[in-house]
């Protein structure tokens, strides 16, 4: 049942991208419109395909590479879609789509280990952990689109280049909006996931903090993120330094989810997932 819900989800995201990669280029509202229905029928499939695994296994799935890509892309998706309900942003799909159906596209091409479930793991906890930290992750994702979109948008002003791109993107003030209210929501996600990833440290290793370099790098990022809120919201830093620093936090924050994960932390690596967690 997974396998063919994961087909289907991924081959309507997938079209979905390709329809607003369309759209993007020839900006009529009835491809949008077409596009908007597929991708939201994806990601509900995908929603399906998510519960049924957790279902299975008693944990968020995401013990694996492969099935973390997967999540991402949901995450990615599911942050679009709520700030859809909000700003109606249309282009922004473009921008994000293409790349979350190549998160679904890569994870194909990902070895999966055999799947050994310690029952330490089987904490609400840990999935509520997994699944703030994610959905941060996905939020703070668009305001990494946002803040290139921003500098792109801001290059063709600058230059005075008028044209294709600059029609089709937003204008700044409504670019930096959604990028300061996504880094509001990503933030409260991200540091709603570290409280709660501390609360299943403690019950499943006996302490809150294990300066594991997951959980360091982690720390770096939140505090990046922390300046960047403070900057925007006590300083009223916006514009183009803004967008700059939401790039080099982003640039963090993956640094994090992907190369911490496989070359630095111990017991955060996703193969030391499947191992109960007090080896």
């Amino acid at each position: 049942m997974d396998f063919w819900l994961f087909r289907l989800s991924a081959t309507l995201i997938l079209l979905a991208a390709g329809g607003l990669i369309v759209f993007s280029i020839k900006q009529q509202k009835p491809v949008f419109i077409r596009s908007l229905l597929l991708l939201w029928i994806g990601y509900i499939c995908l929603t399906l395909l998510l519960l049924f695994q957790y279902r299975q296994m008693g944990v968020a799935p995401v013990l694996t590479f492969r099935a973390a890509l997967v999540f991402f892309a949901w995450a990615v998706l599911g942050a679009y879609l709520f700030l859809y309900l909000k700003f109606k942003l249309m282009i922004l799909g473009s921008f994000i789509a293409p790349p979350a159906a190549g998160l679904l596209i890569l994870s194909l091409f990902v070895t999966a280990p055999e799947l050994t479930i310690h029952p330490a793991l089987k904490n609400p906890w840990l999935s509520l952990h997994i699944l703030t930290s994610g959905l941060g992750n996905g939020m703070l994702s668009v305001t990494f689109v946002t803040a290139v979109m921003y500098l792109l948008q801001e290059r063709q002003i600058k230059h005075k280049r008028f044209g294709s791109l600059y029609q089709r993107l937003p204008s700044l003030e409504t670019l930096d909006n959604v990028s300061r209210y996504s880094l509001i929501f990503g933030f409260a996600l991200l540091t709603i996931g570290i409280i709660t990833g501390s609360v299943y440290a403690q019950s499943a290793l006996g302490t809150y903090w294990q300066w594991d370099s997951k959980e360091v790098w982690t720390l770096i990022v939140w505090l990046i993120y922390a300046v960047l809120l403070h900057e925007r919201f006590a300083v009223g830093l916006r514009g183009r330094k803004a967008a700059w620093l939401s790039i080099l936090a982003f640039m963090f924050l993956i640094f994090s989810f992907i190369g911490v994960n496989f070359w630095f932390s111990d017991y955060h690596r996703f193969e030391n997932l499947l191992r109960p967690p007090l080896l």
